[in-house]
């Protein structure tokens, strides 16, 4: 396969091989390593602050039991993460990296845990004012549904839906939605070798952790791949591209 057919790639919640995931080093290692695509979660605390996080949990990033829903941002900036020095970050940190990394193109994700919480109403006006300044750089995400329609109704911003499923009830609430990327995890796409759902959209394959899976999910369709071995992956993908020089 040409190299011109290798999927662009997105370093899913940073450098995660070697800095904690949706954090600041992680991202800035991500860019320094090449990527052009940055992929980070979006929690939003109880004061209605958007941070980086997965897990609205802090057990597992941080091993505080607690739920930084029910925390104030004050309370979060506290927080650090396990056996490091390195915060949380707030939406806006990230805002301030990207600006000054113009080319690059962040997809964020809205998780569920917040809009049930809080409401897409506010959790998607919140998110869509911080990220303004970098708006023409970001995709908003969401496994939601009705989370991606909103956003898509109430704003400029490109969305992109998150599979929980590939089957054609699936493809029936793409069509209605047309969002302009549609993620889908790798695991869930083996099962078939077929050509991935023709669309308006740009299909995004998540969890692809070597650049020979890359190139059989690209075959079917697949534009971009994210990926939690963004070093890996970029040296692959450049070792394959001056093979074929």
């Amino acid at each position: 396969m040409p190299s011109s057919r290798l999927p662009e790639l997105i370093a899913r919640r940073g450098n995660v091989a070697e800095y904690p995931e949706n954090t600041l080093p992680a991202l800035r290692s991500a860019l320094e390593l090449g990527a052009r695509h940055l992929g980070f979660d979006v929690q939003l605390s109880v004061d209605r602050q958007p941070v980086l996080l997965n897990d609205s949990s802090l057990l597992r990033v941080a091993g505080v039991d607690r739920n930084a829903l029910e925390m104030t941002w004050n309370e979060l900036a506290e927080i650090k993460v396990t056996d490091t020095d390195i915060g949380i970050p707030r939406l806006g940190q990230a805002v301030d990296l990207l600006a000054s990394h113009p080319t690059t193109t962040a997809f964020v994700e809205i998780k569920r845990a917040s809009l049930r919480t809080l409401g897409h109403e506010a959790v998607v006006r919140k998110v869509c004012e911080v990220l303004k300044p970098v708006a023409r750089q970001c995709v908003l995400v969401s496994a939601d549904f009705a989370a991606a329609h909103h956003v898509r109704q109430v704003s400029p911003y490109r969305i992109g839906w998150r599979l929980s499923e590939y089957t054609n009830t699936a493809a029936l609430k793409c069509e209605a939605l047309a969002p302009d990327y549609l993620f889908c995890d790798h695991q869930i796409l083996t099962q078939s070798t077929s050509k991935l759902w023709r669309g308006p959209w740009r299909w995004v394959v998540y969890d692809v952790r070597t650049a020979k899976a890359a190139l059989e999910v690209a075959s079917r369709g697949a534009r971009l791949v994210e990926t939690s071995v963004i070093r890996d992956m970029l040296r692959e993908f450049r070792k394959k591209s001056q093979a074929e020089a």
